[in-house]
């Protein structure tokens, strides 16, 4: 039986709560602004002619970076910037990541809702201040972190009186330079009441096992996204890009964006089947 979760809302959009699956996705990080904006409005035009509900995101520093010269992006003012245009002009709902407690203000008065990247998931500091700004907050779960122990997290940001919480699947480390996807992992995280995302594309990264940079398996995207919606995860995170060879951050496990509509048709269908499925079970008409 697939859990009831909370409807959270980011923006004019609900994730969970029984709603149709929702979409989050953009580039990895802002590689320039006019590149940016043209993805979003992409995004954004597709997704609304589709009845997608839809988050953009983008990072504005990625600072976890496996070398020292890899790119990180235009930093949080230019970034910030470049995101608020989004949100102002393009009108989608807009998601990006902090790295540090002094961070949380600036970007709290632009996004309408904020990600704790995986590797700082059990930042205490970094939660509780991002919890207090009454943001909902997309947290991925950490590659070194039983799906069972994120209860320990959502406590902390709970403890704040804030309960708009998203829990996202990234995978989990497997040796060295390997994630796998644990597709219990959803199940188990959805029965805590929020919302689980699953992370199509980090899923398929092979963390520094590039020359100085992570690695990815982007053949992979649409088996895992498939299954993962097969298992009743509420929504589905893409990091997109037009040309994936080109990205100057996690190319290698990005999808192309003339990939995404096709990709979603069967998503979508999977989801449709899913949720009648849930619909059936709890109005006692299921086999």
């Amino acid at each position: 039986m697939i859990s009831k979760t909370r409807a959270i809302r980011i923006g004019r959009i609900t994730i969970g709560g029984g709603n149709r699956l929702a979409l989050i996705a953009g580039p990895c990080v802002i590689e320039n602004r006019d590149r940016c904006l043209r993805l979003a409005r992409r995004l954004a035009s597709w997704t609304r002619r589709t009845g997608i509900p839809f988050v953009f995101k983008a990072s504005y520093d990625k600072a976890n970076r496996t070398g020292l010269k890899s790119f990180r992006g235009p930093g949080i003012k230019a970034g910030l910037d470049i995101l608020n245009e989004i949100k102002q002009r393009i009108g989608c709902a807009v998601l990006t990541d902090v790295h540090d407690v002094c961070q949380v203000e600036a970007v709290a008065g632009v996004v309408d809702a904020v990600q704790i990247p995986a590797f700082l998931c059990r930042q205490t500091d970094l939660l509780v201040a991002v919890a207090r700004t009454g943001l909902p907050v997309n947290l991925k779960k950490g590659q070194f972190m039983a799906p069972e122990d994120m209860r320990h997290v959502i406590a902390k940001i709970e403890s704040t009186g804030n309960h708009n919480i998203i829990l996202a699947e990234r995978g989990s480390c497997f040796g060295y330079h390997n994630l796998v996807v644990d597709m219990r992992g959803l199940e188990t995280m959805r029965r805590t009441g929020y919302p689980v995302v699953f992370d199509a594309t980090h899923s398929v990264q092979r963390p520094a096992a590039g020359a100085g940079c992570s690695a990815g398996d982007a053949g992979y995207i649409p088996t895992l996204a498939r299954a993962a919606v097969g298992a009743g995860c509420d929504a589905i995170f893409m990091e997109v890009a037009f040309d994936p060879k080109r990205a100057l951050c996690d190319g290698q496990n990005s999808i192309a964006m003339r990939h995404v509509p096709p990709l979603w048709r069967q998503l979508a269908a999977i989801d449709a089947v899913v949720r009648q499925g849930a619909a059936a079970e709890a109005n006692g008409t299921g086999l």
